[in-house]
């Protein structure tokens, strides 16, 4: 019988809203579990005691959590994405398994420079496409795991941006 070459990753950061906790588990291979606690002890060792009971928490608790986060961050994208497509020369699709929307914006070449300036002339961040490789030229990322009032102030920032 052939032996199983897949390994499987995964963490808490966004599912449980522990970004930088950095805890996670792997699903392997018998074959690779000795090699893969040598590797593990050496780089990784010591998750503080605290993180864990918090993954524990998650596992065993956290559902409710992970459905009204979808919820919520359902509700802010469907009003960035309304908001977003009122504004002339943006084009955005309507993501559906991220908190994350790229737009595009007529007439930009260089998402870089043009989120240097919003940040510097209106104090909004966002990702420039080309961070994403050179297909994401032309675009702009924006997180909307934020709430609707912070959104709506960015996009009045951006609204003044594109004058």
């Amino acid at each position: 019988m052939p032996t199983s070459a897949i390994i499987s990753t995964n963490t808490f950061s966004k599912s449980w809203l522990m970004t930088g906790w950095r805890l996670g588990w792997l699903v392997v291979p018998p074959s690779l579990e000795s090699d893969l606690g040598k590797l593990i002890e050496y780089n990784t060792s010591c998750t503080p005691i605290f993180i864990q009971r918090a993954g524990i928490a998650a596992v065993t608790g956290g559902e409710p959590v992970i459905e009204h986060t979808r919820e919520r961050f359902r509700r802010a994208r469907d009003f960035l994405v309304a908001e977003l497509r009122q504004l002339p020369k943006v084009e955005v699709a309507v993501p559906d398994g991220t908190m994350y929307v790229f737009l595009r914006v007529k007439g930009m070449t260089d998402s870089l420079a043009f989120c240097k300036r919003l940040v510097r002339e209106h104090g909004l961040g966002l990702a420039p496409g080309s961070a994403f490789g050179p297909e994401g030229e032309g675009f702009l990322r924006w997180c909307f795991a934020a709430e609707t009032d912070k959104l709506a102030d960015g996009v009045r920032r951006l609204r003044a941006a594109l004058g």
